[in-house]
């Protein structure tokens, strides 16, 4: 997979070098010279130019990749690469990180953002998720679709804990992403069956989290 990356920051940077090491291809543009440190991350593309412009973009022949990442350090040129590189280039994943929470309102289809990365937001959520076993936490937003990311550890009380995976009907618009168990990640099979302190991650809709919190952890909503 070829990926272009607007910002070679150290949010960019380290970015690409995951990728790179998960075996993908990537380009990183900065219109910084300072920013241009092939040396950090030898194995990727560079190009010093400002990816706002069109013709940067059709120097970085945006085109030919299936991800451009925004991860600049100014939202207002992030929103601006991810509605280029969808709408002039057709590239079919946008993925934009959110500097500043007040504005994160307008990462959103309408500008070209398939996923928002709002790093506070995260921070929070994380926080959130180690102090509120049986309470659904929202860790980000597919702005593709109005699904998120949700997470849940089963409480002790749970309904759920000892049923099959196959047997549970879940909401509409819900998937099971995977299990977390002491430290393991597992794929849900349908035969395995949930456990205590089991961490769900699901993808649903907005309209489904709070029934799916009532299925997973009844006392959600009691005093």
């Amino acid at each position: 997979m070829r990926v272009a990356i607007a910002g070679a920051g150290n949010v960019g940077r380290s970015i690409a070098a995951e990728l790179l090491e998960n075996g993908h291809e990537v380009l990183l543009i900065d219109k910084d010279p300072r920013a241009i440190k092939a040396e950090s991350v030898p194995r990727a593309e560079w190009l010093l130019a400002d990816a706002c412009e069109l013709s940067s973009l059709e120097e970085a022949a945006l085109q030919r990749c299936q991800v451009a990442i925004a991860s600049t350090g100014d939202d207002k040129t992030n929103l601006v690469v991810s509605l280029l590189a969808k709408t002039e280039f057709g590239v079919p994943r946008t993925v934009a990180r959110v500097n500043h929470p007040r504005n994160e309102w307008m990462f959103n289809e309408a500008w070209g953002v398939d996923v928002a990365v709002s790093t506070p937001r995260i921070m929070s959520a994380l926080v959130e998720e180690a102090v509120s076993v049986g309470d659904l936490v929202r860790l980000f937003t597919f702005r593709q679709g109005d699904a998120n990311l949700v997470e849940l550890t089963l409480p002790e009380d749970s309904p759920m804990i000892g049923l099959r995976v196959g047997d549970i009907d879940w909401p509409v618009d819900t998937a099971l992403v995977t299990i977390i168990r002491e430290g393991r990640v597992l794929r849900p099979d349908p035969e395995g069956t949930l456990e205590l302190n089991d961490e769900l991650l699901f993808v649903a809709a907005d309209e489904t989290e709070e029934q799916l919190e009532d299925m997973l952890s009844p006392h959600h909503g009691r005093q």
